[in-house]
């Protein structure tokens, strides 16, 4: 079963951010909660955790 990563408002005026760094790699194994990925926009930094435990797929 595939589960999609969604990414959290961050706030009202911001609309789109960049993926600056992975911190897994496809095919590796994650757990509920392991970052995935740090999401930048122009006015915050932020991790993105795995909602549940599977395989990454980028």
């Amino acid at each position: 079963m595939s589960v999609q990563v969604k990414i959290p408002a961050v706030g009202e005026s911001i609309s789109s951010g960049v993926v600056s760094v992975w911190h897994k790699k496809s095919g590796e194994q994650v757990k509920k909660g392991d970052p995935l990925f740090t999401l930048e926009t122009d006015k915050v930094s932020t991790e993105i955790v795995a909602e549940a435990d599977g395989v990454l797929k980028t």
